[in-house]
């Protein structure tokens, strides 16, 4: 692992109306191509903090039908952009919710009917990060989604991270649970992968059905923020290390102490290769995975480290697709802090 030289330096903070709530990437960042952040959002509890480039922040509650007194926790908000348009889509302990991409008007709602399994967590963002959570995982696996919701998919576990647009449907209810338990092998990369508090890591191949290509077996370390790019798996785990996996043979090829504490973001900046990382150590680092021409072995450069002081990182991601600036959240804190070039 050798240095990099590029640095960032803060910037500006962004005034949230509530704190962050201690969520595995609990920031959400809204970032067309070739232009500046359009928005952000942070979950606190039953609520969304969002921040558009015009106005006050504002807030969008989790809905859950029945009573008022028993509103459900949001688990994830992040932005889905789709060919046509773009929707803000909240995860809940009770469902899904639908937004334009404003958060002025809701346009779907989508009701669990599967009350033993409370948290949803959905990957929404090609290329580009991953969900999760802390705690049991169940072990249910990819369901079905209604029509308003194929271009999403849905996963309960811990974390998910594709590395292309999403599309088609998850394929047919417990299909993958039915099906033998199969190797890896150098020509079936897949382009999804899920992770769960064991560690584990499963490679999936997306389609009209998800196709379960593999297993990466766990070390009984919580593995909760996990990340695809270019065949190679980056994965956080909860002993402040990230591994990099290749995505078609299970090999590990890289393994790195990022951080001294638990890890609770990761993110990948798709065009140049650059790693976010945050964790509970108040610590944010960047990172360069790249692959040596001719050897094919894979790199991984540490370019900056930036301490967020007193403060639990919970979110971190990259404000454009080059990763020439991120965004942090902690734990409790009523800001985001935003970080540019030196």
């Amino acid at each position: 692992m050798a240095a990099a030289g590029t640095g960032y330096r803060r910037e500006r903070a962004l005034a949230l109306r509530n704190s962050s709530s201690a969520l595995y990437n609990n920031l959400a960042v809204l970032c067309p191509p070739a232009r500046p952040p359009r928005a952000f959002g942070a979950v606190h509890g039953t609520t969304l903090s969002l921040l558009g480039p015009e106005g006050p922040p504002r807030q969008l509650p989790a809905r859950g039908g029945g009573s008022a007194l028993s509103t459900p926790l949001l688990t994830q908000a992040a932005w889905c952009e789709l060919p046509a348009r773009v929707l803000l889509v909240l995860t809940s302990q009770r469902g899904v919710q639908m937004y334009e991409a404003d958060g002025s008007t809701l346009v779907f709602w989508h009701a669990l009917d599967v009350p033993e399994h409370p948290a949803v967590f959905l990957e929404i963002r090609p290329c580009r990060g991953c969900v999760g959570k802390q705690g049991r995982v169940p072990t249910e696996p990819l369901r079905a989604l209604p029509a308003p919701l194929r271009t999403i998919r849905q996963h309960f576990g811990s974390c998910v991270s594709s590395s292309r647009g999403l599309r088609g449907s998850p394929g047919a209810r417990g299909s993958a649970r039915a099906r033998p338990e199969p190797s890896l092998s150098q020509e079936a990369a897949g382009d999804l992968v899920t992770a769960d508090d064991s560690g584990t890591l499963c490679l999936w191949s997306t389609g009209e059905e998800f196709t379960l290509l593999g297993k990466i077996p766990g070390s009984g370390c919580t593995c909760s923020s996990v990340t695809l790019w270019n065949g190679i798996v980056a994965a956080g785990y909860g002993n402040g290390q990230i591994r990099l996996w290749e995505a078609g043979t299970g090999q590990l090829r890289a393994q790195v102490s990022a951080h001294a504490r638990w890890i609770y973001a990761l993110d990948l900046a798709p065009l140049t290769g650059k790693l976010l990382s945050g964790a509970e150590d108040s610590f944010v680092h960047v990172w360069k995975l790249s692959r040596d021409p001719d050897t094919d072995d894979v790199e991984i450069q540490h370019c900056h480290a930036e301490c967020v002081t007193d403060t639990q990182v919970c979110g971190a991601r990259f404000c454009d697709p080059a990763g020439d600036t991120f965004a942090v959240t902690g734990y409790d804190l009523s800001e985001i802090l935003c970080y540019g070039p030196a």
